[in-house]
């Protein structure tokens, strides 16, 4: 898809204390041996001082095949939470294989009419890649509730949820640039070099698959950008599968800089005598393209998760292993319309 105008840049407002965070189910169902996760991740959104509501789709044993229900009907709640002037936000409970089945079904003039935080990450990256090309919304990739802020948070160290909980409240409340996210030894620089752009991506498959739509981003929508991606499961050339498909449509000529998320459940990967590491792929696929790679950095599957605002400009130095978000994700309580 080539020749569509990118709208501009739609932060959502700011959160106040005490204001509606729904949790929905945009993908999967809930499992009834996750319920206590759940009710971990709404502690979670309270501590950080938001109401909570779980969605009425939310409801354990609730199915269609691998679905929380058929498209329509989540994309009816989701609509139905779009246009609720109450609700401030809304995460979705998990990831899964259904967003593909509504995205001629969602409501945009209601986004852009209330734009409105959405988070997550899996299956929900078609949705904020979707949302951004259509509507210019900001996305947070970012966890996701059962699994991330009810499961992989509670796991880590008391220090580290510390510090996700300020990261996250303040990228959701916050009018000015958060800077530098909080690396780790694990960052890697893959290939050397500095630049600033706008961060787009998600897990890489579904960047494939978004761009197979009718909703696809126009390639120029990646002109300078940094490209994030991560990916779980599957087969390691199955990544590098989907890298060829983002080097054939032009999207690789036009990046300024890549950040690859932390692998999680490849087959194969580096496996001794098989198989490439990860950045060999990666720089195999790339070529000659001279671009800035940071690699290993914490968001995805293998969580928790830093958040990834789709939309909003970075500053990466990969030789300094940082990656810097240049401005906010949302807007002040004044501010309206459209920001570029």
């Amino acid at each position: 898809m080539t020749g569509a105008a990118l709208p501009q840049l739609l932060r959502p407002r700011a959160l106040r204390p005490g204001e509606l965070v729904v949790i929905a189910s945009l993908s999967g169902p809930l499992h009834a041996v996750y319920e206590p996760d759940l009710d971990r991740a709404v502690v979670v959104l309270e501590r950080m001082g938001f109401r909570v509501r779980r969605a009425p789709l939310l409801e354990a044993g609730r199915h269609h095949w691998w679905s929380a229900d058929t498209p329509a009907e989540i994309a009816t709640e989701f609509n139905a939470l779009l246009r609720d002037p109450e609700v401030r936000a809304i995460i979705a409970h998990d990831g899964g294989q259904t967003a593909l089945g509504y995205l001629d079904l969602i409501d945009f003039e209601a986004v852009a009419a209330d734009p409105k935080p959405i988070l997550g990450y899996s299956d929900i990256s078609l949705l904020h890649l979707v949302l951004y090309a259509r509507t210019g919304l900001v996305g947070f990739h970012a966890d996701l509730a059962t699994p991330g802020l009810g499961g992989a948070w509670q796991a880590a160290p008391a220090a580290r949820r510390a510090e996700l909980e300020r990261l996250y409240s303040t990228l959701l409340t916050g009018t000015e640039a958060i800077g530098a996210l909080p690396a780790t030894p694990s960052w890697e620089c893959w290939r050397a070099g500095r630049t600033e752009g706008r961060l787009i991506g998600g897990v890489i498959n579904r960047i494939v698959l978004a761009q197979a739509t009718p909703y696809a981003l126009p390639l120029e929508s990646f002109d300078g950008a940094v490209l994030f991606w991560e990916e779980m499961g599957g087969q390691a050339s199955y990544v590098w599968s989907y890298l060829h498909v983002l080097r054939h449509c032009g999207i690789l000529d036009r990046i300024s800089g890549m950040v690859v998320g932390v692998p999680y459940a490849i087959d194969g990967l580096g496996a001794p005598d098989s198989s490439p590491t990860l950045p060999e792929m990666v720089l195999d696929v790339l070529g000659d393209r001279d671009i800035p790679v940071l690699g290993n950095v914490e968001f995805g599957h293998a969580g928790p998760n830093l958040p990834m605002p789709v939309g909003i400009r970075v500053g990466l130095d990969a030789r300094q292993r940082t990656l810097s978000l240049l401005e906010p994700a949302v807007r002040s309580h004044t501010a309206t319309g459209p920001v570029g």
